[in-house]
């Protein structure tokens, strides 16, 4: 079989090596004579997998002890509306609006209180930029942010002040397109959270790191399974997690932590970036990227071509060549090119020599 090289956004591509390990204990888990999919979660072989997959988001993020890590179910989405509906209220919240998820987040938040906008990245017709200076309210529960646009190509390289009136309030970030592509310091967060089938696994669980004292504060009205202190009370398994997916987020981490971390990491990605924005910004009048250079992503590289016509003869000849899912948003259009941690660099390379043969037979 040959595998083509997948630029998704989501779910995206995984290291081979461990989908060849998922594919190899798939029918016989450790020589339990059953395939995990089949185990129960209360059981010592789950267990060993839930408890060794926390330990390594633990080692992996630096996780502080004043932090708590949860598996969660419903994707950043749910973490749209789970956040207000524990924190807001009815007060306020600031939102920085960077491209459709953080919209999404706050209009969901709109549900349970104020959320009100802090700053936008939008100029025109698109988000071309992460911003760092925020309007932030004197009585803000919490400022939420998302790291990474998918759609838009916008990051954070540095995370924004969020002190109003000398007091920090709690920072909340949806780092699903871009959670440990780099060390951050998990301390500056009162809560992060990731939809895993970017940047960390396949789809189907959700990853949380939260402060124990934001949690506490939790509303408690709301059903057990909706509120965190009551997740973490019960090491996120009151109910069935999603058990082939955690398993598979550990044997990422595995991979992750087996190549340096989460700073081996950093210097695999940026490399993948230099080598991308390289060529685009080398034949600027063939590629062009809309995106402020200091808030351009690293996952997520989007450009567009002179015309339509020519964007979609470059999917269509790269379909052919084997590099696939480069077609942007139906939103935005023109192509993205999405390379998470399993990216390998050599597929970078594939991809800027097609762009340079592209440009030279079509400039």
């Amino acid at each position: 079989m040959s595998r083509v090289i997948n630029f998704s956004a989501g779910p995206a591509t995984l290291p081979v090596s461990v989908l060849e390990e998922i594919r190899d204990e798939m029918m016989d888990f450790k020589g339990s004579g059953m395939s995990l999919l089949e185990h129960s979660h209360r059981g010592a072989e789950y267990t060993e997998v839930h408890e060794t997959a926390t330990a390594l988001v633990r080692e992996l993020f630096a996780v502080p002890d004043t932090h708590e890590v949860l598996w969660l179910q419903g994707g950043a989405s749910g973490q749209f509306a789970m956040v207000p509906m524990n924190f807001l209220g009815g007060g306020v919240a600031d939102y920085v609006d960077t491209g459709s998820w953080s919209k999404k987040a706050q209009v969901a938040a709109g549900f349970y209180g104020k959320p009100r906008y802090a700053a936008t990245g939008k100029e025109g017709e698109r988000y071309v930029r992460a911003p760092q200076k925020l309007d932030l309210s004197a009585d803000a529960k919490y400022v939420h942010l998302t790291s990474n646009a998918t759609i838009a190509g916008v990051q954070y390289h540095s995370f924004p002040e969020v002190l109003s009136s000398g007091t920090a309030a709690p920072l909340v970030a949806d780092m699903s397109s871009d959670m440990l592509w780099r060390p951050v310091d998990v301390s500056k967060f009162s809560l992060i959270y990731a939809g895993a089938q970017k940047n960390l696994g396949p789809a189907g669980v959700t990853l949380a790191i939260i402060e124990k004292s934001l949690m506490a504060k939790g509303n408690q009205e709301l059903p057990e399974m909706l509120r965190y202190d009551f997740i973490a009370s019960k090491g996120s398994t009151h109910n069935t997690p999603p058990v082939f997916a955690i398993y598979a987020v550990g044997k990422v981490l595995a991979w992750v932590k087996a190549q340096g971390g989460a700073a081996a990491m950093e210097k695999r990605n940026r490399a993948k970036a230099e080598m991308l924005y390289g060529t685009i910004d080398g034949n600027a009048e063939f590629f062009r990227c809309p995106i402020e250079k200091a808030s351009r992503s690293v996952m997520n590289v989007v450009f567009n071509l002179p015309t339509p016509e020519l964007e979609k003869a470059f999917l269509d000849e790269g379909k052919k060549n084997g590099l696939v899912n480069m077609k942007g948003h139906r939103s935005v259009g023109g192509i993205r090119i999405s390379m998470y941690n399993a990216m390998d660099p050599e597929n970078i390379q594939t991809l800027t020599a097609f762009m340079k043969d592209f440009a030279a037979k079509n400039g």
